[in-house]
């Protein structure tokens, strides 16, 4: 297994988030996180023995922390806060999503500002090393006070209640525990707040989000250019000079990307003397236009991101100094809003893909080439149903991509009268990246099939080798077959990675 990542509350990275997530990595608390853990500790110890009133110390939560708790009660405290926010319905999160959020967990708490003992973010690691993780259902949080629900369900694990999966295997939580060499730890003050209060679901969500998103604005370039070169267009709408002219930074990247993409091209020699055609359609002109607010929009959402992994969003913080203050770091709006502006753009791709998608199958429209692409239309649809799954989706992500961080209603007696609805934003997400996708992947096999026709005239080098990609994958199509395997290859091809290569400048 390679290097640990160590947690410090200070360097995670979203690379690192997906190589835990995948299981591809151990974890570790580094060690001197471990000694500002212990040292910060001893304050809140200091509190519990002075009876300060410190909300979620030795108060209740919400609506009710104007009720001090008697030192007896605390440890009770702590372990009902945990079972009574176990409140989340729902399909439940991937094994990926979950272990990504354990990741972030333990991080925040590493980070110091918790007050809460090394043995939790140790007891996280080592789950995470087991490959242990409790099922987490993905609705039932407002995104503040935090994910309290699906937090709360990671956290019942941890006290050795509920239930824990390790692959295929299922148990009770402390026999699961048990038989992975680990015990459940007993709550003290302030660590039930401590394992529920902040934004790591739905920012671990994200961070996995942003992987995918970051793939799939370069594979809606590779696709473009195959159905560019496929519909005999031309590159000159992305010459260097009309972006400069412009100014935006990524519609400059894309152009820069497509011009790479389609260099040295025997198909554009073909047509580029005599040719009627004054301009193609905004599907093949505008592609940068297009495409570079995406990669604007990624930029942005995943700085957001990026800094939220190391970010202190319990409640109430512990300084260095002793000092504890309550404040609101464990609303969500921030990535909430990331996640919606990511859903926006990449709704964006999917629109213009099929409207490539179209081009390349609409017989009036294709520049020659059969209708439908199928060799003997008639008798053959070809893949005109292709093009009806593409806009199917492209209209299901117009819906999701309505904003879920506009919305809010009051919660805990209006205590929390604020709030983002992040998760909402985060599933809404997930579900257009996988219409995206798929979207994606009918156009790589639409464009495929067009330069199959346009042969013998060869494609610019770097198409030419999407094209074998995708043929190593799915073989022409000379008559009618059932196109949803076709769909699901190629899907894989693009969650696989395996167009990556062909992108010359990686986005990050």
């Amino acid at each position: 297994m390679a290097p640990s990542v160590l947690l410090d509350g200070e360097s995670l990275t979203i690379a690192d988030v997906a190589r835990v997530a995948a299981g591809g990595v151990t974890v570790a608390l580094a060690p001197a996180a471990r000694a500002r853990l212990v040292q910060r500790r001893h304050t809140v110890d200091e509190i519990v023995r002075r009876h300060d009133v410190v909300y979620g110390v030795t108060t209740g939560f919400g609506k009710l922390s104007d009720i001090a708790i008697p030192p007896a009660r605390l440890a009770e405290l702590q372990a009902n806060l945990i079972r009574s926010h176990v409140a989340g319905v729902g399909p439940l999160l991937p094994e990926r999503e979950v272990r990504a959020m354990m990741l972030l967990r333990a991080n925040v708490i590493a980070k110091g500002f918790s007050g809460a003992r090394p043995e939790l973010v140790e007891l996280l690691a080592a789950m995470l090393n087991a490959r242990l993780h409790p099922p987490v259902p993905e609705q039932g949080s407002v995104g503040a006070s935090g994910d309290l629900a699906p937090l709360a369900h990671l956290a019942l694990s941890l006290i050795g209640e509920g239930t824990l999966h390790q692959g295929a295997t299922s148990g009770p939580a402390r026999e699961m525990l048990a038989a992975a060499g680990l015990a459940p730890v007993v709550l003290q003050p302030k660590e039930g707040i401590t394992l529920i209060n902040g934004t790591q679901a739905h920012t671990a969500i994200a961070a996995l989000l942003l992987v995918e998103a970051r793939r799939l604005w370069g594979v809606a370039h590779v696709a473009g250019a195959m159905s560019l070169e496929g519909l005999m267009g031309t590159p000159v709408a992305f010459d260097e000079r009309i972006h400069a002219a412009r100014g935006q930074e990524g519609q400059a990247e894309s152009a820069a990307l497509l011009r790479a993409l389609l260099a040295d091209s025997a198909i554009r020699e073909s047509h580029r003397e005599n040719d009627p055609r004054v301009q193609d359609a905004y599907a093949l002109r505008c592609m940068p236009q297009v495409h570079g607010p995406v990669r604007d929009a990624l930029r942005f959402a995943g700085g957001l991101i990026a800094r939220e992994l190391n970010a202190a969003t319990d409640n109430p913080l512990l300084f260095a100094d002793g000092t504890m203050l309550s404040g609101g770091n464990f609303h969500g709006q921030a990535v909430a809003m990331a996640l919606d502006v990511m859903a926006i753009a990449l709704t964006n791709l999917a629109t213009i893909a099929e409207r490539r998608i179209d081009r390349l199958v609409h017989p009036d429209l294709n520049e020659g080439l059969p209708p439908f692409l199928a060799a003997d239309a008639g008798v053959n649809s070809g893949f005109m149903m292709a093009q009806v799954t593409a806009a199917s989706l492209a209209s299901e992500c117009k819906v999701l991509a309505h904003p879920a961080s506009v919305d809010t209603i009051p919660t805990d007696g209006s205590k929390e009268d604020v709030v983002p609805m992040a998760m909402g934003a985060a599933w809404k997400l997930r579900r257009i990246v996988e219409n995206v996708s798929h979207v994606l992947a009918i156009e790589l096999l639409c464009a495929a099939q067009a330069l199959d026709f346009r042969a013998p005239l060869a494609p610019a080098k770097r198409v030419g080798a999407a094209h074998a990609i995708v043929r190593a994958a799915v073989p022409p199509m000379p008559h009618d077959r059932p196109l949803a395997p076709d769909i699901a290859a190629l899907r894989a091809v693009i969650g696989a990675g395996r167009l990556d290569d062909l992108i010359p400048s990686p986005l990050a």
